[in-house]
This record gives C-alpha cells, structure tokens and sequence, in this order.
C-alpha cells in the first residue's frame, strides 16, 4: 500500500511539474472542446454511483490538495454533492463590522485597483472594459472611478458565494459565453476573456449607503451551471431564457446566494469611496466573511446616481 501510495504522489509530482510549464497547460486546458467538456462534465457530475463518485474522490484527492475537513457531514451521493457541498456551522465566521464588505467567497484574490477610464485589469498589460463587461451603460456609469477585485475560485475550495453585506439583489443580467479556462495562466494570454466567458451580472443595492455595487460570477472550462437561489434556476450552457431578470431578494450579511459547481471567478465591482480592507492584495488567499472592503462614512458618500426604470426581456 505504501508503494502504491508513494508511486502516486511521484506521478503527482511530475503531472504538477508539466502542469507548471504555461505552454503545456494552456494547451491541456483551453486547447480543447471547452464547451463539450463542460457540457460533458456538468452530466458526469450528476451521476449518484457510489462507487464512481469513491474513485472520482480518490484520484481528485491525489492529483490536488483537497481537504474536506472543514465540510458538513454526510454522504456525497454524486460529484455534484461534493462540488457543492456545505462547510460544518462557523467554518466561516463573518465580519460583525458594519463598515466591513466581506468577501463574498473563498478564493485568491487576482487583479485589482481603480476603475479608470472604464478600464480594469485583468493581468498585467491585458486591460478590458467595464463595458464589454457587463454591456449596462447606466451601471458602468454608476461604478465609474469605483474600485474593482477579482476573486478566483480554485476546484478544491469552497463553491458556494454569499453576501458581502446587508442588500437588496435587484436585478441579474446574464450574458452566455464561452468557456475558457480563468486560471492565471490563461488570464495572462487571453484578451478580454472575461468578457468571453459565460457570466452573471449581478446588481445589488447596500442597505447601510443606498450605493450600487455588482458582483460578476464567471463561468470557466468545466464548470457546468451557475446556480442563484433568488431565481432558483440555474444559469448554464442550455439556458435561453430571458437575458435581464428583474429580481427583489433581500438579503443578509453572510447569507448564501448560490454556488458554482466547479470553481471559477467572482469579480466585485464597488462605487467610489471604498476602500480596500487590510491585507488585502493581489495573491492573497481570503476566505468567505473577511474583510474585503470598507464603505465610506456618511460624510464622504458620493451623491445617488439616477438610474432609468429596468427592462425585462
């Protein structure tokens, strides 16, 4: 059993080491039906086999640092059930601070920095716009000179996305894509890829300042739906319903508002006058309830931008 054991973390080792030459990783991710593997994956997921989901977790476990210690307990019928699964109560304690914007997921926090000139960064010298972003010019506008992070999800975290504050969601824009892998390697090769990819645009109302803000799940190679429990649909690869939801869910700092299924991207988008939280910076790992930004006092708020009535298609 231990040679067993020690052939498979040398197999590890070198698939990690092949895995880190960015050439043949960008090849192996994106450099292939990306679709039909997500269309593919997001089946495979479904089924409730116990001997297959035992196998699947066995070579997951090996080739990754998955750690399920921090999840509740129960039995994972599918792999979709440990995509998704829950964490054990207060494995993610949430800020108390009435002035703290908490991270809305587990992930590494990416680029970030000031939205200027409608441009954001999504590597260094690969700019897009919040334009092409979210294709809402009344919402571009109210997030101009506003501050913007990119949080990415790896496969082995936590799936499921909360509320940063007390809000109101108030409406969902989805815009249908493509699949590209978001890890960085790709994020550094692919131009404004994601406004490529498959998205949600979520636009949500703070109760504490009146202020907009969005939050952008971004869908990637593999990860089969995007699920909001205020809609309770899923967001995927087949849905053709109505591209901008209207939507009046009202909910709590901490409060789940939906999963990935796999891992992927949430992109936080804020108004002038946050600021970012301490130790927050690009590379930095941040769990579900930390800091993430701060809200400006009452003093410094900006004045309420207008906004026209919302069209549902």
């Amino acid at each position: 059993m231990t040679a067993v054991l020690d052939g498979l973390m040398k197999i590890r080792r070198s698939l990690g080491r092949l895995g880190a030459q960015e050439d043949l990783n960008f090849l192996l991710t994106n450099r292939i039906p990306r679709l039909w593997v997500t269309r593919t994956m997001g089946r495979l997921s479904k089924i409730e086999n116990p001997l297959f989901v035992r196998l699947a977790l066995a070579v997951w476990r090996t080739f990754s640092d998955l750690n399920l210690d921090e999840a509740a307990p129960g039995e994972y019928r599918s792999l979709h059930a440990l995509f998704t699964r829950r964490l054990k109560p207060g494995a993610r304690p949430v800020d108390p601070d009435p002035a703290a914007l908490c991270s809305p997921c587990d992930a590494i926090v990416g680029a970030l920095g000031r939205i200027e000139d409608g441009q954001l960064l999504q590597a260094k010298g690969m700019p897009y716009a919040l334009a092409d972003l979210l294709l809402d010019p009344a919402l571009c506008a109210s997030l101009t000179g506003g501050t913007y992070l990119t949080l990415r999800l790896t496969s082995v975290m936590y799936h499921r996305f909360h509320a940063p504050h007390d809000l109101r969601l108030e409406e969902v824009l989805y815009h249908s894509g493509d699949t590209w892998n978001v890890n960085p390697i790709a994020v550094k090769r692919i131009e404004r890829l994601f406004c490529r990819n498959e998205r949600a645009v979520l636009r949500c109302r703070l109760n504490a300042t009146g202020q907009t803000f969005a939050l952008v799940p971004v869908a990637a190679v593999m990860v089969a739906s995007i699920r909001l429990h205020a809609l309770n649909l899923l967001l995927h690869l087949g849905y053709r319903g109505p591209t901008r939801i209207a939507c009046h869910a009202a909910l709590g700092k901490g409060e789940e508002m939906g999963w990935f299924e796999h891992g992927s991207t949430i992109i936080v988008l804020v108004p002038p006058g946050m600021t970012l939280a301490a130790g927050i910076a690009s590379g930095e790992t941040v769990r579900m309830g930390q800091a993430l930004l701060r809200l400006p006092e009452a003093g410094d708020l900006p004045p309420p931008a207008g906004r026209g009535a919302s069209v549902v298609d």
